[in-house]
């Protein structure tokens, strides 16, 4: 137990909904009500509803049972639909609410950035704040110094940081919010959507502290509707559903199941049972898989590097000639590319009976972020027939990275798409060759 940052244990949380408050009615509102309400009552006496303030009153569990551990220096992703629980549950860690039932222990000081400037007074400035904000960490006054200039740089508000935090704009708010959250040295640092608002070099910036933050040894949950930036920076994610825990593991895998490819978010399929494998009489089809160059079978791409389709059959009758391929769509349902088998070795040739291993290599830095599925195909041509299709056989995860050696270079926030290539560009540059926008503009208005 020694090692574990947070234990939840069957939480659940309660709230009333729909109650209604009462207001002081008007001369009109009493004529009203008292022409319609036996209409009311007769009406709900034929639902088969009570009458009463009990039906003013409704009652949701925002949580159901949930249950968890998190090692300290883990890094965990919370997702979840709108309405799953999230806030809820990050709310009972961070101590500002306390669950209907259940228990959540947390070993460690805790800094939490729910929305923008949780914990922050309007009336102080912003040097109070951090201030105010270490010392409920309990912190002492040299370690907030220390930590001072650095936090007060990365937030980039040196000329308001004596300012009243009211006067700051949202930008700023969340900069020094996140800022003194991530810099305070908590044990346990829990942020929810920080990426919502704040331009793309923000966004990195908080991308790479709460990267450097988790690779010092503390523990992070990040809550985010950015699925990239989840499988970027947590490898593991917690979802959430209607307030219980659907899934938890691996990033990939746990993104892939909210994504809805749950039913084919494996890197491999076999068919050990030749008479049940896909195909017919002529070839069947052994195993599929995703594999890297070192040959690891993996649901988790990195962005950068080749990623190795290889299809396993067996040719049951020779002087076949096939041709093999796939098909590569996206989570949306978009055709992405069907890839032929080219290998001059055996292209227009018929095939002797027998085992076969073909692999399509797609290039680095090509596929777009995101998950994939990939269908194997078999025909023969001369005459085309199909002898085995299987759909959505595998699938697997492209995970960008934040290193600035790939398509996104330093840019840290959403980027569309299909495909996402490294493509070669030039600048020319002339010195010296500069038009004065004040000279063209006086010259159009003497005109």
């Amino acid at each position: 137990m020694n090692n574990i940052a947070i234990r939840a244990e069957g939480l659940s949380k309660k709230f009333h909904i729909g109650r209604l408050q009462k207001k002081r009615n008007t001369l009109r509102d009493t004529l009203a009500n008292a022409f319609v309400s036996p209409f009311r009552k007769a009406g709900k006496l034929l639902r088969g509803q009570a009458t009463g303030a009990a039906e003013l009153d409704e009652m949701i569990w925002a949580l159901k049972d949930v249950s968890f551990e998190i090692k300290q220096g883990e890094v965990v992703g919370i997702i979840g639909s709108n309405g799953a629980g999230k806030s809820t549950l990050l709310k009972i860690l961070s101590r500002i609410t306390d669950p209907t039932t259940g228990f959540a222990e947390i070993h460690g000081r805790v800094a939490s950035l729910l929305e923008v400037g949780t914990g922050f007074h309007s009336e102080l400035t912003g040097r109070e704040n951090t201030y105010l904000n270490g010392v409920i960490l309990g912190m002492k006054r040299n370690e907030i110094d220390r930590k001072f200039d650095e936090i007060v740089a990365f937030a980039d508000v040196e000329k308001f940081i004596d300012t009243p935090v009211k006067h700051y704009s949202s930008g700023m708010f969340l900069r020094l919010a996140f800022a003194v959250a991530a810099h305070l040295e908590p044990e346990i640092l829990i942020v929810d959507e920080v990426l919502a608002v704040g331009d793309a070099s923000f966004q990195k910036k908080c991308l790479n502290k709460m990267q450097d933050v988790g690779q010092e040894g503390r523990t992070v949950l990040f809550v985010s509707h950015n699925m990239p930036a989840i499988t970027r920076l947590c490898p593991r994610t917690i979802l959430l559903n209607n307030g219980k825990v659907l899934a938890d593991g691996p990033s990939h895998e746990v993104v892939s199941v909210y994504m809805g490819s749950g039913k084919a978010a494996k890197a491999e399929r076999e068919w050990p049972n030749l008479t049940e494998a896909p195909g017919d009489e002529v070839v069947r089809l052994n195993a599929i898989r995703v594999r890297t160059e070192e040959g690891q079978v993996t649901e988790a791409m990195d962005i950068r590097k080749p990623i190795g389709i290889e299809m396993e059959y067996e040719v049951l009758q020779p002087g076949h000639m096939f041709m093999i391929y796939f098909n590569v769509v996206n989570e949306e349902g978009i055709m992405v590319f069907i890839p032929l088998d080219n290998d001059h070795t055996w292209r227009n040739r018929p095939r002797p009976a027998g085992g076969y291993v073909s692999t399509a290599w797609i290039p680095g830095n090509l596929m777009s972020e995101g998950t994939f599925f990939v269908s194997p195909r078999i025909r023969t041509l001369n005459p085309e027939v199909r002898h085995l299709r299987v759909d959505d056989a595998i699938a697997f995860q492209v995970i960008d990275s934040l290193d600035g050696d790939s398509a996104r270079v330093d840019y840290a926030g959403d980027l569309p798409g299909i495909v996402r290539p490294i493509l070669k560009w030039e600048t020319r540059f002339n010195r010296g060759k500069v038009r004065s926008v004040t000279t063209t503009q006086s010259e159009e208005a003497s005109r």
